[in-house]
């Protein structure tokens, strides 16, 4: 008989393909998953993985028993929250996954907050682009995650909870300080980078501007805000920034000018995203509520 520990350590090495990164994210050895998965392939009667030295691979029937497991999965995490739901509100465990271009900036305002108003609530926090957290989401790994709209969510619940726009950031020689607005159409875009491929942040500023993703007249410069914000400062070009991360990039930047974009708001929406058969909704309820207020405090 196969175990909810084998199906968890099933799951984790068919969406790593790597046993050793496997075992790290259930926190036990190689060798403790390695055995653990050997067993579970002799109860099955079949052979879930095909592996050597190199790589990992599911098999046929693997592919069809990792989608079975997640199902099961999910509906044992399900049955686990239901004594969660007979606790008051947000005093129990729930793991939360953001993506970069939001938590640097957004959970310095929130967590104080959180702690002080419900200290019995243990949030276990975790960072990844939207595409790994939609599938974390789906598949239970964690229960809620924050992301910016629009986005394909794949059929999950979308929470929203703040609406925010860009500010065009720019080096003090090439404008006037005394520009507080500008138009998409009045930017140099050949001149304006963004985050590389994978950042939901670069496709809202696409979108924001109008450019298509498909065009070439723009410079895709790196994988993180604080390395754009540098590039400018240092005058290699111009780019696009959410107004949650204007403070912190740009309190030590005096060389540096934002300019409010002048296109339909909002640029990008905030959300907690959740499975439809997540049950406990009211917690997410009172987060999106907490979220929104605490943010007003800062930007309103």
């Amino acid at each position: 008989m196969i175990t909810i520990k084998q199906i968890n350590y099933a799951i984790a090495v068919s969406e790593t393909l790597h046993f050793k990164n496997a075992a790290d994210r259930c926190f036990i050895s190689a060798s403790t998953l390695s055995n653990a998965i050997s067993e579970m392939e002799n109860s099955l009667g079949f052979k879930v993985f095909e592996r050597d030295n190199k790589k990992v691979i599911l098999t046929e029937l693997g592919k069809e028993f990792i989608h079975k497991a997640k199902l099961i999965k999910l509906e044992y995490d399900d049955i686990e929250n239901l004594n969660a739901i007979k606790k008051p509100p947000l005093s129990s465990n729930i793991s939360l996954g953001i993506i970069p271009t939001i938590s640097p900036y957004f959970l310095p305002i929130i967590l104080p907050g959180l702690k002080k108003n419900f200290p019995n609530l243990r949030l276990t926090i975790s960072e990844s682009q939207s595409a790994e957290l939609i599938s974390k989401v789906k598949s239970g790994i964690i229960d809620i995650a924050i992301l910016a709209l629009p986005y394909d969510l794949e059929g999950m619940n979308a929470y929203k909870f703040w609406e925010e726009d860009f500010y065009y950031i720019h080096h003090k020689s090439r404008f006037s300080s005394e520009k507080k607005r500008i138009r998409a159409k009045d930017l140099d875009t050949k001149e304006l980078m963004l985050l590389k491929d994978g950042h939901c942040l670069k496709d809202h500023a696409l979108a924001a501007c109008n450019i298509s993703k498909n065009s070439n007249n723009y410079q895709m410069a790196a994988s993180n805000l604080n390395t754009l914000i540098e590039l400018v400062a240092g005058d290699l070009g111009t780019t696009l920034v959410p107004e949650m991360a204007i403070n912190q990039l740009l309190k030590t930047k005096k060389n540096l000018q934002k300019v409010l974009l002048n296109e339909p708001s909002p640029h990008r929406e905030l959300a907690i995203i959740a499975r439809p058969t997540y049950p406990l909704i009211e917690n997410i309820n009172l987060l999106r509520n907490f979220f929104e207020e605490e943010l007003k405090k800062t930007y309103n």
